[in-house]
């Protein structure tokens, strides 16, 4: 009989290859490298500071003109597209594994954002917009004067 030896990371590494596995059947439609297409989404950041909400999302290999930030109703939505970079060759590719397309990013906005305010910058691929918060609404108290009611019960 033939002892071998546990070990708990070999077990998660195959447990994280077959999640990977089983992700990428939902989310490929069967072209690219293998067979398979990898869908892009970019990551993103959301920071709540003193007075803004501050979205960060790194879109590496696009320009300014690849990308699209609309307002509707409460919803911020960032969009684009990262196009292929290589060309065809008869050669054909070893491997290629980043991945292009489309992508959309949706934000619902909180109650009282003035999207005139929303300003956005766009630096070495890193996108960051700002959104001010909307101001508190404060309660409003009202003084009751001392002024006497003609008619009230007192004078009766």
């Amino acid at each position: 009989m033939t002892l071998v030896r546990w070990e708990p990371v070999r077990e998660l590494d195959s447990l994280q290859g077959e999640m990977n596995r089983l992700f990428d059947t939902f989310f490929t439609n069967g072209s690219g490298s293998n067979g398979r297409a990898r869908r892009w989404v970019p990551a993103m950041d959301l920071v709540e500071t003193e007075d803004a909400l501050v979205l960060t999302a790194d879109l590496p290999g696009l320009g300014r003109e690849d990308v699209s930030i609309e307002v509707k109703d409460r919803t911020l939505v960032v969009s684009g597209e990262r196009r292929t970079e290589h060309s065809e060759k008869a050669e054909g590719f070893h491997r290629v594994e980043r991945s292009f397309g489309g992508f959309s990013r949706t934000l619902t906005l909180p109650d009282g954002v003035a999207a005139d305010g929303i300003q956005a910058d766009f630096d070495k691929g890193v996108l960051e917009v700002r959104i001010p918060k909307p101001e508190e609404r404060k309660p409003h108290r009202i003084e009751i004067g001392s002024h006497s009611i003609e008619g009230s019960a007192e004078e009766k």
